[in-house]
């Protein structure tokens, strides 16, 4: 029998991670024992902290539930999650970059018409993102779904919300020249969830907790990488500071001011409104 030691129990560890039936979990269970002991190691890890480590760790589960994930809120302001997203969608430049899904996205959203609104009764500036979908070449891509989701004017998400029926979230499908066209309201910037674990974290530190306004996109289309990403209103406070990490210069866009008058779906727009505008760039998938 061999003793274990604070100088063998690391090797001791992955060796019987290592057995697992997956290749690919034995890899990824020994770097991860390798990576806390050397943590642990480096800032001598106190049994206090290690508890503190594992209630934080419980009171992030227990607070997350279908419509609230804090546990991907964590790993969003840790980095990780921008991280995992540039490690993984290594796009060509002229494509549209990739950034965090974020925790408030809810499937199954409703189809809506050529700038059917999404924003129903929700109180706020109207806003129109209208624009193209297409490829690297400059192809349209007619059918490209387009699952659109944001906060309020208050900076609430329906996930944090007590409602019954979908709330500023829908999905467009781009026309066969690549044409779409979203009606909802401007969003606002806004703090990230702060009566949790991580907003507890969060206060113990200098660091903002506030995103800048944002729209968040993801879009499928056959034949194409999957592209989730926001748009951000040029000129939003918190750009340089987003929490999240998930804020990239392509993706700043322009609000304009428009007059009362014909909307872009040719429609009318009784009340001033807000347009901005974006082409949406796709990743054709690699070959097989």
């Amino acid at each position: 029998m061999q003793l274990v030691t604070e100088d063998n129990i690391t090797e001791l560890a992955q060796r019987r991670w290592a057995t697992a039936k997956d290749p690919r979990t034995a890899e990824l269970m020994t770097a991860l024992v390798r990576h806390l002991h050397d943590f642990a190691r480096e800032v001598r890890l106190t049994e206090a902290e290690w508890m503190t480590a594992v209630q934080w760790l419980t009171a992030t589960g227990q607070i997350s539930d279908e419509k609230r994930e804090e546990f991907i809120l964590a790993s969003d302001v840790l980095g990780l999650s921008m991280l995992v997203v540039q490690m993984n969608h290594r796009f060509d430049p002229a494509a549209t970059p990739a950034t965090v899904l974020g925790p408030f996205h809810i499937d199954g959203s409703p189809e809506l018409e050529f700038g059917g609104d999404m924003s129903d009764d929700v109180e706020g500036t109207p806003l129109y993102i209208t624009g193209n979908v297409r490829s690297l070449d400059g192809t349209p891509v007619a059918g490209a779904v387009l699952d659109v989701w944001q906060a309020d004017a208050e900076g609430a998400y329906e996930a944090q919300l007590d409602v019954d029926e979908a709330r500023l979230r829908a999905k467009y499908r781009a026309r066969e020249d690549g044409a779409y066209c979203v009606r909802t309201i401007t969003p606002k910037g806004y703090s990230i969830p702060m009566d949790g674990p991580v907003g507890t974290l969060i206060e113990q530190t200098e660091i903002s907790h506030f995103r800048p306004a944002h729209v968040h996109f993801l879009l499928t289309a056959e034949g194409f990488e999957p592209l989730i990403t926001h748009l951000f209103e040029e000129g939003a406070e918190y750009l340089d500071s987003d929490v999240v990490f998930g804020t990239k210069q392509e993706l700043v866009v322009r609000f304009e001011q428009r007059e009362p008058g014909t909307a872009p779906d040719g429609t009318t727009c009784d009340v001033p409104w807000v347009e901005a505008r974006y082409d949406f760039v796709l990743q054709p998938c690699a070959p097989r």
